[in-house]
C-alpha cells in the first residue's frame, strides 16, 4: 500500500510537467519562423514566414525581401499542423515539437504523384542566414552577367544579377529571356553572399564567394535536386539577349490566330467570338504552376478592371501539368480568386511538358518558349505583339518600364482604326 500511494505521489506530480510539455506541443507560436527545407548536402532552403491570428483564425505570410504571400489554408488538430500554399499544388505536413518547432515534409504534386522533401521550422526568428564569417567585408550592389553552368563547366542559361545591400542584408532578382527569379534575400558575410527565395514553387539559394574586383562564383541549390554553378560578372551594361525566348509568326501573311478551348465553367470560348470582335486583346500564355504567370496575373487583373471598358479584353491561355481537367480548373480557380480576375481561363488541355503544345493549340507560331508568354492582337484580330517573359514587382524599375511600355502599346493600338 505504501509503495502504490508513493507512485500516486509521484504521478500527481508529474500531470503539471506532463501538462506543460503537452501544452507547448500543441501551441503554434505566433510571430516569426525561420523554416528550412533540408537538403542531403546540408545546404538547406531558408525562408521566414510570421504566423498570425486574423479574426480567430491563423494565417501566416511567407517572406521574401518586399513581398508577403498570405497563406491562409492552415489547419491544426492535436500537435499536427498543415499548410496549404496558395498555388502550385504545394503544401507543408508537419507535427509541433515539444520545443515548439515543427518537423515534417514538404509536399509538391508533380505531373505523376507527389515529391516529398523533409522540413522544419523555428520559431521565434526572423533571421535568415547567420553571419558566420562576421559582418560584410565587400559590397555587392550593383549589376551582374551571370551564367549558370553545369558540373562539367558548360553554359546552361544567361542571366543579369541584380543586387541591392544595405549592410549585411541583401535583396535582389535575377533576370533571365523567360522572366525573373522573383524576390531574393539574404546576406552578406565577410566575403560571402547568400540569398534565398520560397514562394511555393521557387525554392532556391544561390551562395558565392566574392571576389576583389566584386565578381560572384558559387553554387545554386534548387528545392532538393543536386547543386549546380553560377558565376557573375560585375558590369552595369549587363543585357539579355534580345528576343532569345521570343515566339515568331510561321507565316508573316498569317497573322490572325484561330482557337477554341473550354473555360473554367466548361464553355468553348473561341477568339472568333463575337466578344473580342473590333477589340484590342491580350492573350497571356501561362499556367497555375508558373510563378511569373501569378505575378503577371496579379497585374492584369487590376489593369483590366480599369481598362476594358475602353474596348480591351483579355484571355488566360493555360498549359497545365496535366490533361486532366478538374486538376487544371482546381489550380485556375485559385488563380482566379486569389487576384479577383473577371477575364476567362481558357484550358487548353494541352500539359506544358507536351513537345507539341504549339502546334496542337496555336500552330501559327513556330514554338511557344517562355512561361509567361503575351500575345497582343489589334482590332481587327491580327497578331501584332509578342513578348517573352515577364519581370514582376521583385525587378523594381524593370517592372515600371514593362507597365510603360505595354500601356503604351494598348493605347496605340486602341487609337487606331478597326
Amino acid at each position: 500500500m505504501k509503495k502504490s500511494a508513493l507512485k500516486c505521489l509521484a504521478l500527481a506530480l508529474m500531470m503539471p510537467l506532463y501538462s506543460l510539455v503537452h501544452a507547448q506541443s500543441t501551441t503554434l507560436y505566433h510571430g516569426w519562423w525561420q523554416g528550412r527545407l533540408l537538403r542531403a548536402d546540408a545546404q538547406d532552403i531558408v525562408f521566414n514566414f510570421e504566423v498570425k491570428d486574423s479574426a480567430g483564425k491563423t494565417i501566416l505570410y511567407i517572406r521574401n525581401a518586399g513581398e508577403r504571400l498570405l497563406v491562409d489554408q492552415v489547419t491544426l488538430k492535436g500537435d499536427s499542423v498543415n499548410i496549404q500554399m496558395p498555388f502550385f499544388e504545394s503544401s507543408f505536413r508537419s507535427t509541433i515539437q515539444p520545443d515548439g518547432s515543427l518537423k515534417g515534409v514538404y509536399v509538391r504534386k508533380g505531373a505523376v504523384g507527389e515529391r516529398l522533401q523533409p522540413f522544419i521550422a523555428l520559431s521565434h526568428t526572423g533571421d535568415r542566414f547567420a553571419l558566420t564569417n562576421g559582418p560584410a567585408s565587400v559590397h555587392v550592389e550593383g549589376r551582374y552577367a551571370v551564367r549558370f553552368v553545369n558540373e562539367k563547366g558548360f553554359t546552361q542559361d544567361t542571366a543579369v544579377g541584380e543586387f541591392y545591400q544595405q549592410g549585411n542584408s541583401v535583396t535582389g532578382t535575377f533576370l533571365t529571356p523567360t522572366g525573373d527569379y522573383r524576390y531574393l534575400e539574404g546576406v552578406v558575410s565577410g566575403d560571402s553572399l547568400k540569398v534565398s527565395t520560397f514562394d511555393g514553387s521557387h525554392a532556391f539559394v544561390f551562395a558565392a564567394k566574392v571576389g576583389p574586383d566584386r565578381s560572384l562564383k558559387g553554387k545554386l541549390y534548387a528545392g532538393a535536386a543536386p547543386s549546380s554553378g553560377w558565376e557573375g560578372v560585375f558590369n552595369t551594361q549587363a543585357s539579355l539577349p534580345e528576343g532569345a525566348a521570343v515566339a515568331k509568326l510561321l507565316n508573316k501573311d498569317s497573322t490572325q490566330l484561330h482557337f477554341r478551348f473550354p473555360d473554367l465553367d466548361s464553355n468553348l470560348v473561341s477568339i472568333n467570338d463575337a466578344l473580342f470582335k473590333g477589340k484590342v486583346v491580350v492573350i497571356t500564355i501561362m499556367g497555375s504552376w508558373c510563378p511569373n504567370c501569378m505575378d503577371e496575373t496579379h497585374y492584369l487583373s487590376g489593369w483590366y478592371d480599369q481598362n476594358h471598358a475602353r474596348g480591351v479584353e483579355i484571355i488566360g491561355l493555360a498549359y497545365e501539368r496535366t490533361t486532366d481537367f478538374q486538376r487544371s480548373k482546381t489550380g485556375l480557380q485559385t488563380f482566379k480568386d486569389r487576384f479577383a480576375v473577371h477575364y476567362p481561363f481558357l484550358i487548353t488541355g494541352v500539359t506544358v511538358g507536351d513537345p507539341d503544345k504549339t502546334p496542337k493549340t496555336l500552330p501559327q507560331l513556330d514554338a511557344i518558349k517562355a512561361f509567361p508568354s503575351m500575345l497582343i492582337l489589334d482590332k481587327k484580330g491580327n497578331v501584332r505583339i509578342i513578348r517573352a517573359g515577364f519581370e514582376g514587382p521583385g525587378t523594381g524599375d524593370h517592372y515600371l518600364q514593362f507597365q510603360k511600355q505595354f500601356n503604351s502599346w494598348i493605347d496605340q493600338l486602341l487609337s487606331e482604326e478597326g
